[in-house]
Protein backbone atom coordinates (compact mmCIF):
# COMPACT_ATOMS: atom_id res chain seq x y z
CA UNK A 1 0.00 0.00 0.00
CA UNK A 2 1.27 3.43 -0.91
CA UNK A 3 1.66 6.07 1.78
CA UNK A 4 -0.47 9.11 1.08
CA UNK A 5 1.15 12.34 0.00
CA UNK A 6 0.56 15.83 1.32
CA UNK A 7 0.32 18.13 -1.71
CA UNK A 8 0.82 21.76 -0.71
CA UNK A 9 -0.14 24.54 -3.15
CA UNK A 10 0.67 28.23 -2.72
CA UNK A 11 0.25 31.18 -5.08
CA UNK A 12 -0.38 34.93 -5.09
CA UNK A 13 -4.02 36.01 -5.10
CA UNK A 14 -5.43 35.98 -8.63
CA UNK A 15 -3.08 33.32 -10.01
CA UNK A 16 -5.74 30.61 -10.33
CA UNK A 17 -4.74 28.30 -7.47
CA UNK A 18 -8.28 27.68 -6.24
CA UNK A 19 -9.45 26.74 -9.75
CA UNK A 20 -6.54 24.31 -10.13
CA UNK A 21 -7.35 22.74 -6.75
CA UNK A 22 -10.97 22.22 -7.83
CA UNK A 23 -9.83 20.59 -11.06
CA UNK A 24 -7.50 18.25 -9.19
CA UNK A 25 -10.23 17.27 -6.70
CA UNK A 26 -12.65 16.68 -9.55
CA UNK A 27 -10.30 14.22 -11.24
CA UNK A 28 -9.03 12.70 -7.98
CA UNK A 29 -12.02 12.86 -5.60
CA UNK A 30 -10.39 10.64 -2.98
CA UNK A 31 -8.27 13.44 -1.51
CA UNK A 32 -8.61 13.54 2.26
CA UNK A 33 -9.94 16.59 4.08
CA UNK A 34 -8.79 17.79 7.47
CA UNK A 35 -11.24 19.81 9.58
CA UNK A 36 -9.50 22.89 10.97
CA UNK A 37 -9.78 24.40 14.42
CA UNK A 38 -10.70 28.03 15.02
CA UNK A 39 -11.36 30.44 17.85
CA UNK A 40 -13.91 32.48 15.91
CA UNK A 41 -17.55 32.26 17.01
CA UNK A 42 -19.77 29.65 15.39
CA UNK A 43 -22.05 31.12 12.73
CA UNK A 44 -25.68 30.29 12.10
CA UNK A 45 -26.01 26.93 10.36
CA UNK A 46 -22.54 25.74 11.34
CA UNK A 47 -21.90 22.64 13.42
CA UNK A 48 -18.94 21.89 15.65
CA UNK A 49 -16.81 19.21 13.98
CA UNK A 50 -18.31 19.78 10.54
CA UNK A 51 -17.12 23.19 9.26
CA UNK A 52 -14.58 23.66 12.07
CA UNK A 53 -13.74 22.52 15.56
CA UNK A 54 -14.65 25.63 17.54
CA UNK A 55 -12.22 26.12 20.42
CA UNK A 56 -11.70 28.66 23.17
CA UNK A 57 -8.57 30.73 22.76
CA UNK A 58 -6.86 29.11 25.81
CA UNK A 59 -7.55 25.63 24.39
CA UNK A 60 -6.22 26.63 20.96
CA UNK A 61 -3.09 28.16 22.48
CA UNK A 62 -2.50 25.03 24.58
CA UNK A 63 -2.67 22.87 21.45
CA UNK A 64 -0.34 25.25 19.66
CA UNK A 65 2.21 25.15 22.47
CA UNK A 66 2.18 21.35 22.58
CA UNK A 67 2.78 21.07 18.82
CA UNK A 68 -0.63 19.67 17.91
CA UNK A 69 -1.05 21.78 14.74
CA UNK A 70 0.44 21.08 11.34
CA UNK A 71 0.15 24.84 10.76
CA UNK A 72 -1.70 27.76 12.30
CA UNK A 73 -2.32 31.45 11.61
CA UNK A 74 -4.12 34.47 13.01
CA UNK A 75 -6.68 36.03 10.66
CA UNK A 76 -8.76 39.08 11.58
CA UNK A 77 -8.07 38.52 15.26
CA UNK A 78 -9.09 34.84 15.28
CA UNK A 79 -6.81 31.79 15.34
CA UNK A 80 -7.03 29.00 12.77
CA UNK A 81 -5.08 25.75 12.73
CA UNK A 82 -4.87 22.34 11.04
CA UNK A 83 -4.63 19.47 13.57
CA UNK A 84 -1.54 17.39 12.85
CA UNK A 85 -2.65 13.97 14.13
CA UNK A 86 -5.58 13.44 11.69
CA UNK A 87 -3.38 14.48 8.73
CA UNK A 88 -0.66 12.01 9.71
CA UNK A 89 -3.27 9.28 10.22
CA UNK A 90 -4.69 9.83 6.73
CA UNK A 91 -1.24 9.82 5.14
CA UNK A 92 -0.23 6.62 6.93
CA UNK A 93 -3.42 4.93 5.74
CA UNK A 94 -2.68 5.84 2.12
CA UNK A 95 -4.98 8.86 1.80
CA UNK A 96 -3.64 11.92 -0.05
CA UNK A 97 -4.19 15.35 1.52
CA UNK A 98 -4.38 18.62 -0.42
CA UNK A 99 -3.42 21.95 1.18
CA UNK A 100 -4.41 25.26 -0.45
CA UNK A 101 -2.36 27.58 1.73
CA UNK A 102 -0.25 30.76 1.82
CA UNK A 103 3.54 30.76 2.05
CA UNK A 104 3.57 31.30 5.83
CA UNK A 105 1.44 28.21 6.37
CA UNK A 106 3.48 26.25 3.83
CA UNK A 107 6.69 27.14 5.68
CA UNK A 108 5.21 25.62 8.85
CA UNK A 109 4.20 22.48 6.94
CA UNK A 110 7.80 22.20 5.72
CA UNK A 111 8.68 21.51 9.35
CA UNK A 112 5.70 19.43 10.49
CA UNK A 113 5.27 17.45 7.22
CA UNK A 114 8.79 17.38 5.74
CA UNK A 115 7.89 14.70 3.17
CA UNK A 116 5.13 16.85 1.65
CA UNK A 117 5.29 17.98 -1.99
CA UNK A 118 5.30 21.78 -2.27
CA UNK A 119 4.08 23.47 -5.46
CA UNK A 120 4.13 27.20 -6.17
CA UNK A 121 1.83 28.60 -8.87
CA UNK A 122 3.14 31.67 -10.71
CA UNK A 123 1.38 34.12 -13.04
CA UNK A 124 3.01 34.57 -16.46
CA UNK A 125 4.10 38.07 -15.37
CA UNK A 126 3.00 40.86 -13.05
CA UNK A 127 1.14 42.71 -15.82
CA UNK A 128 -1.05 39.66 -16.40
CA UNK A 129 -1.60 39.26 -12.66
CA UNK A 130 -2.83 42.85 -12.47
CA UNK A 131 -5.16 42.23 -15.41
CA UNK A 132 -6.62 39.16 -13.72
CA UNK A 133 -7.15 41.01 -10.45
CA UNK A 134 -8.85 43.88 -12.28
CA UNK A 135 -11.07 41.52 -14.28
CA UNK A 136 -12.49 39.97 -11.12
CA UNK A 137 -14.05 43.33 -10.23
CA UNK A 138 -13.66 42.61 -6.52
CA UNK A 139 -11.00 45.17 -5.54
CA UNK A 140 -10.41 48.88 -5.87
CA UNK A 141 -7.05 50.27 -7.02
CA UNK A 142 -5.66 50.48 -3.48
CA UNK A 143 -6.51 46.84 -2.81
CA UNK A 144 -5.02 45.75 -6.13
CA UNK A 145 -1.77 47.56 -5.35
CA UNK A 146 -1.64 45.84 -1.95
CA UNK A 147 -2.28 42.43 -3.52
CA UNK A 148 0.50 43.03 -6.06
CA UNK A 149 2.93 44.00 -3.28
CA UNK A 150 1.97 40.88 -1.33
CA UNK A 151 2.38 38.81 -4.50
CA UNK A 152 6.00 39.95 -4.87
CA UNK A 153 6.72 39.04 -1.25
CA UNK A 154 5.21 35.59 -1.79
CA UNK A 155 7.03 35.00 -5.09
CA UNK A 156 10.34 35.66 -3.32
CA UNK A 157 9.64 32.54 -1.23
CA UNK A 158 9.03 30.27 -4.23
CA UNK A 159 12.66 29.14 -4.45
CA UNK A 160 12.32 26.53 -1.68
CA UNK A 161 9.24 24.80 -3.15
CA UNK A 162 9.68 21.45 -4.93
CA UNK A 163 7.97 22.56 -8.15
CA UNK A 164 7.03 25.83 -9.85
CA UNK A 165 4.15 25.97 -12.33
CA UNK A 166 3.40 29.01 -14.48
CA UNK A 167 -0.34 29.42 -15.03
CA UNK A 168 -0.14 30.86 -18.54
CA UNK A 169 -3.14 28.82 -19.67
CA UNK A 170 -5.32 26.81 -17.31
CA UNK A 171 -4.98 23.66 -19.43
CA UNK A 172 -1.16 23.76 -19.41
CA UNK A 173 -0.97 24.59 -15.72
CA UNK A 174 -3.33 21.76 -14.79
CA UNK A 175 -1.45 19.24 -16.92
CA UNK A 176 1.76 20.14 -15.08
CA UNK A 177 0.08 20.05 -11.65
CA UNK A 178 -1.39 16.65 -12.47
CA UNK A 179 2.06 15.43 -13.51
CA UNK A 180 3.62 16.67 -10.26
CA UNK A 181 0.94 14.89 -8.23
CA UNK A 182 1.32 11.58 -10.07
CA UNK A 183 5.13 11.74 -9.88
CA UNK A 184 4.94 12.38 -6.13
CA UNK A 185 2.69 9.35 -5.68
CA UNK A 186 5.25 7.19 -7.49
CA UNK A 187 8.27 8.39 -5.49
CA UNK A 188 10.11 5.63 -3.54
CA UNK A 189 9.53 7.43 -0.22
CA UNK A 190 5.77 6.89 -0.61
CA UNK A 191 6.09 3.26 -1.73
CA UNK A 192 8.37 1.79 0.93
CA UNK A 193 5.80 -0.76 2.13
CA UNK A 194 5.40 -2.11 -1.40
CA UNK A 195 9.17 -2.44 -1.76
CA UNK A 196 9.53 -4.09 1.65
CA UNK A 197 6.76 -6.61 0.90
CA UNK A 198 8.32 -7.60 -2.43
CA UNK A 199 11.75 -8.00 -0.83
CA UNK A 200 10.28 -10.11 1.98
CA UNK A 201 8.51 -12.32 -0.56
CA UNK A 202 11.75 -12.63 -2.54
CA UNK A 203 13.59 -13.84 0.54
CA UNK A 204 10.92 -16.47 1.18
CA UNK A 205 11.03 -17.56 -2.46
CA UNK A 206 14.79 -18.13 -2.32
CA UNK A 207 14.75 -19.63 1.16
Amino acid sequence: MRQGIALVLSAPSGTGKSTLCRMLRREFPDFGYSISCTTRPMRAGEENGREYFFLSRPDFERMRETGEFAEWAQVHGHLYGTPLAPVKSMLESGVNVLFDIDVQGAAQLKTTLPDATFVFILPPDMRELRRRLESRGMDDETSIQLRLQNALAEIREAFWYNSIIVNDTLENAYAELRAVFIAARLAPAHNMKILENILEDAEKFHA
